[in-house]
This record gives structure tokens, sequence and C-alpha cells, in this order.
């Protein structure tokens, strides 16, 4: 068993920490648990403030213990230990954990120093003169309550019946071409493994080469028909530390020239290196006729749309270049731009708008 970035290889089964399973699906319910859990705790303000930070290494040992577990029991019994509802509840069970551990932190602190007490009154029933007489039930209040239960079935019927989602018309990216002006492309494949982690739709994965440049760029675009079920593009945010790199800088970069209904092209601009090797990446998310930079914009853009117009669906656009020890950082981003002023135009017929 070795690891390299977020893959852990097992031998029989490739485990990789993919970015729902990072800990921050943890993280940020559980702050949300040590503020609820400070506001009840009456007592000195550090000890307010210890149990909402200590929050944070709680879910990175939890989550570290959870990553340890399914590697053993992967090893032990088999990858179905790694998937499907098992691999859920694992994840639900050590949330619950968490937040028990969570409740003992709060009772230790009450018990050092100065005591304090836990105001558990402030979640219990009202109590007071308010609730002590009760309205007497009506025809009319009985009818309310009926037509609002009704009206709350049935909306709630409308968006949880399974809706028939819309999937426009595209080329597949098989069709797209290997020769754009001087760039001559050759074609190269994930293995097995990273299409079932990524679970995309299509995708196209090409090195392009000119004379009129001493390195390479690597073109890469993952698409998806649907991104409801929580299938959607990987950060390479995520994605690029987890392949052993370093992301040096990472800064947005409006460039000039390209736009989609009117949308300037602003793409994430990132310099990243492995060793003494560096490379510059550009990216961004092409989604239903807009250009997107920020993972948690995709992801609400995603509902509303799913509601508004039946469509999730979309892509991740990304470019890659080496960048040589006798050249600066300029010489890549005029390469990057070179190749997408050649393949601009034909991407709206992969990606519709």
């Amino acid at each position: 068993m070795f690891q390299e970035g977020n893959i852990i290889d097992l031998g029989i089964y490739k485990l990789q920490v993919a970015e729902a399973c990072s800990g921050l699906r943890y993280l940020f319910p559980l702050v949300s648990f040590g503020y609820l859990a400070a506001c009840l705790l009456e007592d000195r303000w550090w000890k307010r403030i210890v149990l909402v930070v200590s929050t944070v290494p709680i879910t990175i040992l939890m989550n570290s213990l959870r990553i340890a577990v399914i590697g053993v029991t992967v090893d032990q019994w088999g990858v179905a230990m790694a998937e499907g509802l098992l691999h859920g509840f694992e994840g639900w069970a050590v949330f619950l954990v968490c937040v028990v551990i969570l409740m003992a932190e709060m009772s230790l602190l009450v018990r050092i120093g100065r005591r304090g007490r836990v105001r558990y009154d402030y979640i219990s029933f009202g109590r007071g003169p308010m609730l002590a007489h009760p309205p007497a039930p009506s025809p009319p209040m009985f009818a309310s309550l009926v037509l609002l239960a009704a009206a709350a079935i049935g909306i709630g019927s409308g968006l949880l019946a399974e809706r028939v989602e819309a999937v426009p018309a595209r080329k597949e990216f098989a069709e797209f071409p290997r020769h754009l002006g001087e760039w001559e492309g050759r074609s190269d494949t994930l293995d097995s493994d990273q299409i079932d982690q990524l679970k995309l739709s299509d995708y196209v994965l090409i090195d392009y080469r000119s004379p009129s440049y001493s390195q390479p760029v690597n073109f890469y675009v993952a698409y998806y028909r649907s991104q409801r079920k929580g299938e959607s593009a990987h950060s390479p945010q995520t994605c690029i530390p987890g392949g052993g790199w370093e992301i040096n800088d990472l800064t947005q970069r409006r460039v000039e020239g390209f736009a989609i209904k009117d949308q300037p092209l602003i793409v994430n601009r990132a310099l990243i290196q492995k060793g003494v090797v560096r490379q510059l990446v550009y990216y961004w998310f092409q989604q239903r006729g807009r250009i997107m930079t920020n993972e948690y914009d995709v992801k609400w853009k995603i509902m509303v749309d799913a509601l508004n117009l039946d469509r999730t669906d979309g892509a991740l656009v990304r470019l890659v270049t080496p960048i040589s020890p006798v050249e600066n950082d300029a010489d890549a981003d005029k390469r990057l731009v070179a190749l997408l002023a050649a393949e601009w135009s034909l991407l709206g017929a992969y990606i519709p708008n």
C-alpha cells in the first residue's frame, strides 16, 4: 500500500480521496454545531472560542480515521466496503461521532476553572402565560390547517418528483479536430479508475504541438450531461494537489478577445510546481452559456438552472503547458492563448450554450 497525492493504492483497489470526501462536508456543519454549542455554554469567553475552533482538528482527526478504516476494511473484505450504501453510512456515522465528541468537550470545559453551565433551557419548549391558554380549535382554524397541509404536500410532491431533464444536442468529443491550423494534436485517454471517479459523460484529452512554440499544450475538457446526483466537474484546486503538484500562485485573468454572449472569458490562472518542474494552468467552468471560475457559484447555478431550465449540463475546460527553465511565465501565457484562439470557435458545438 502506498500513497500519491490524494490516491491511496491498496493493491486491489485505488482509493481516491475525492473532493466530496475531503472533510469539508464535515467541517462546515460541525462548525455550525460548535457555534450553537458555544451559545449554549454560559461560561468564560475563551472556552467558547476553544469550542468553535476545536471543530477543525476534530474534523481532520475523524475524517483521517474514516479513511484509515476504509483502507483496512477494503483490504480485509474487498472493494464493496468503499462503495455504495455502506460508504455513505460510514460518513453519517463518523459525523455523529464528531458531534458526540463536541458535546463531551463542552461538558469537560464546563468543569475547568470557574464552573459554568450549559443552558439547555434555551432549546426547551416554551413556557409562560402566552402558552397557558392555547386558542380553542374552531372550524375556520381546522379548515386553514387542512388547506395548509394540502398545499405543503402538493408543493413538496412537485419539487421532489422526478423531472425530465433537457439535454441539448451536441457533438461528441471523438469528433474534436486534432489538426488546428499549425497545431498538431495527439490524443490521450484517462484510465478506467479515473473515469469511474470523475463520472463524466464525455471528455477530450489532447496534447497539441506547434512549430512556433517549444513546449506542448495539453487540452482537456470534462463534459457532464447531468450534474444532479453529485456528478459534477472536480475542482482542479483539489485534483492538482492530489497529483502531487503545489499551487504556487492562483489568480483570475481576463483573456481578451474571447467571450460567450458578450460575457468575457475570465479564467483561473494557476502556476504549479512539482520539484523543479513548473507548469501554467488555465481553467474555467463553461456551464449553460456561462463562464465561471468559482466552484461554489457553479453548484448554486446548477440548482437554479435545474429548477428554471431543467438543465444541469456543463463542462470543465483546462489548458496546461510546461514552463521551460529558459522561458518566463509570459511565454507560457502566449502559448495557451494561441491554442485557445485556434479552438475557441469550435467549443460551442461540443459544450452547448
